[in-house]
């Protein structure tokens, strides 16, 4: 039987074989959709690239999403990024399986059973679970890809948000403002992203000759990820730049009721974006809008990729955002 060649399967799809052969090779220059339409009919056809490790991937994989039960509620920004996820998959012939990770699953160390069961090609984590957790998930020798967070010994793709300058962006914008008392909500030891966020902060403040103080990192959640009261500090900041938009949020009702006005007292920014400030929110929320379709995207490509059998060292891709100045936050006096 002969085989398949490049004029064949550009034949096939209506296209020309230097496309098809660019397809192959991974190169840019097309849309995802069209390269896995020719690498869909090009493992159809038999075809395999010559020269190269990159082998043509399967058509109509099953990919499991794994996302920790504290991370999963109806309308949180993880359940938003998995319909997303399951739609990108879906135009790409894929099909998603989606699994929540139990609590004390997650404690004892217990594989999805997606995964004993062998019931799927790839994995995709959304949500950071535990270190021990995601790391075991890393070793269990099936295609994995982390989405939203990242760990730079595990052996798996990662795709993230732009954290550390989205959030220098936005802790520069009030400074600019005037504000030189600053402070920053969030938990850093709960998630990877909470983190480069306050390390996005701390540069601002060190690129403009501001002082850090303990007193003004204010936690908003448990290690675990639960949510937990806010707590003023004794010296009001004139800003406080949150870690994400639920918690900014949160912190305006907190000073509402505290009887501070916002943003004409004290300014705050979100992160994220989601969800979308509503029509009569009042004050819509300043924060830095995270492209959300961008990072799957790019975590279905390399899952694909992993999935066909492309071998290259692991590592963790960045997507840019853009920061969203509503009006939750004024000028300040400098001195106040």
């Amino acid at each position: 039987m002969k085989k398949a060649t490049m004029r064949d399967i550009a034949r096939a799809v209506g296209t020309s074989a230097v496309t098809v052969s660019r397809a192959m090779s991974g190169k840019p220059g097309m849309s995802d959709r069209l390269r896995s339409r020719i690498l869909k009919k090009a493992a159809e056809m038999g075809y395999e690239y010559p020269g190269s490790e990159r082998m043509v991937p399967k058509a109509n994989l099953d990919i499991g999403i794994l996302i920790p039960d504290r991370h999963f509620d109806a309308d949180s920004f993880y359940a938003d990024m998995y319909k997303r996820v399951i739609r990108k998959l879906s135009e790409q012939g894929h099909f998603g399986l989606l699994e929540i990770l139990d609590a004390e699953d997650e404690k004892r160390l217990v594989l999805p059973r997606m995964l004993t069961a062998s019931h799927v090609d790839g994995l995709i984590l959304l949500g950071e679970p535990s270190k021990a957790y995601y790391r075991m998930i890393a070793q269990a020798g099936i295609p994995t890809v982390f989405l939203d967070f990242y760990d730079e010994q595990a052996n798996a793709d990662a795709v993230t948000g732009d954290n550390v300058y989205g959030a220098y962006r936005l802790s520069s914008h009030l400074i600019r403002l005037g504000h030189r008392k600053i402070a920053f909500v969030g938990n850093v030891k709960a998630t990877s992203s909470i983190m480069d966020r306050f390390l996005g902060y701390c540069r601002a403040l060190l690129a403009n000759d501001l002082p850090f103080r303990e007193d003004w990192m204010i936690s908003d959640r448990k290690d675990d990820g639960e949510l937990i009261p806010l707590v003023l500090p004794k010296e009001m900041p004139t800003a406080f730049v949150c870690n994400c938009d639920i918690t900014a949020r949160n912190m305006i009702e907190t000073l509402l009721r505290a009887g501070y006005r916002v943003p004409e007292d004290v300014s705050v920014t979100g992160f994220d974006d989601f969800p979308p400030p509503g029509k009569n929110e009042q004050p819509a929320l300043s924060t830095f809008r995270v492209d959300t379709d961008g990072m799957i995207d790019l975590a279905v490509k390399h899952l694909l990729e992993r999935c066909a059998g492309v071998r290259k060292p692991f590592g963790r891709t960045v997507v840019g955002g853009q920061p969203v100045y509503r009006n939750s936050e004024q000028e300040t006096v400098p001195d106040r």
